[in-house]
């Protein structure tokens, strides 16, 4: 019996993979960097895929445990992504820790003003969301970050149509962000 649940978690990785892949495509979309105002920057990509994780966490929240599994094994995926970087850019295996602390605080964190900015249908709530948590130290001449809020709404108005069928299966879509709608 215990060696069904290993199996089950082993037969979700090409499924977690695939929609990992999927989310972190979509947060390298050149058009949020160039267009949106993300600074294309270690911490803007963080900030994407983050977003993208809380839209596809918050899609998730619903499904069937099958679903949230796979949820779960995603951010886990990131999380050892996150690990996996500080460790390229030089972090010793005593700060990591730490590091890795503050990166899930404010992942954490982020999840927490989104979701609230979202579940009212507040846009400028998200947009002032963004905009401390992507430009911290531009202060008032930091970007407004509205066009980067619209894409998030309209991307979170995609992923929820999608049927849980296609999130069992790890195909659950990204709109690309553009000047059609913000969506693809």
């Amino acid at each position: 019996m215990i060696f069904g649940l290993f199996g089950k978690k082993n037969g979700n990785r090409r499924i977690v993979e695939k929609q990992y892949a999927t989310l972190t495509k979509a947060a390298r979309h050149p058009y949020l960097y160039e267009v949106l105002d993300v600074p294309d920057t270690v911490m803007g990509r963080f900030e994407m895929l983050s977003a993208m994780l809380i839209l596809y966490f918050r899609r998730t929240r619903k499904s069937a445990t099958s679903g949230q599994e796979i949820a779960q094994e995603i951010v886990d995926a990131f999380f050892e992504d996150v690990d996996h970087s500080i460790r390229e850019l030089g972090v010793g295996d005593v700060g990591v820790p730490k590091r890795m602390k503050k990166f899930a605080g404010m992942f954490y964190g982020r999840l927490e003003s989104y979701a609230a900015a979202l579940d009212s249908g507040d846009r400028e709530a998200l947009a002032a969301a963004l905009r401390r948590n992507i430009h911290p130290q531009a202060g008032e001449g930091a970007p407004s970050m509205a066009g980067l809020a619209d894409y998030l709404f309209s991307a979170e108005k995609t992923m929820t149509a999608v049927g849980e069928d296609d999130i069992e299966i790890g195909a659950l879509g990204v709109a690309e962000p553009g000047e059609q709608g913000q969506t693809a």
